[in-house]
């Protein structure tokens, strides 16, 4: 379960209208550890077009596409970040351990980007220990970029 606001969050008609994703705090409530992070609602696959899909195309000059984008929901719902150690956490504690906020609604990609990071600099999460972000964009680590 997701809240924001301190509402449950379980469906996209919860969410506000044209929302591309959220930026979400997950903490754990015994050790106060967090995790900030962002997830869209829908993920795009590209799927190679079958020999009938390709012969359906109408004849046109140029080159023939060779790969279709499929749109679905994402695994918004079940999600427990990317982060390995948060999800052996949930797997050897539980989920009902943890607390998963949104923290705001994005609208594109970018945007979403955007306030992913600013809530982690926000949050310090490179310098406090109970973070368990080690890095913000693949740009800034923990280990390597805070060593005194």
């Amino acid at each position: 379960m997701w809240l924001y606001k301190n509402k449950e969050v379980n469906s996209v008609s919860d969410m506000p209208k044209n929302c591309h994703g959220f930026v979400y705090i997950i903490k754990n409530t015994s050790t106060n550890q967090h995790y900030i992070g962002k997830k869209q609602l829908q993920s795009v696959t590209n799927k190679k077009l079958g020999k009938k899909e390709l012969a359906a195309l109408p004849i046109s000059k140029g080159r023939k596409p060779t790969k279709k984008k499929i749109v679905s929901e994402s695994n918004w719902v079940d999600y427990w970040s990317s982060s390995k150690v948060l999800q052996e956490q949930v797997k050897t504690i539980g989920e009902n351990n943890f607390t998963r906020e949104i923290l705001e609604f994005c609208f594109d990609k970018r945007q979403l980007t955007y306030l992913e990071v600013k809530y982690q600099f926000k949050y310090s999460v490179l310098e406090d220990p109970l973070s368990l972000n080690d890095s913000i964009l693949g740009s800034f680590y923990k280990a390597k970029d805070l060593v005194s």
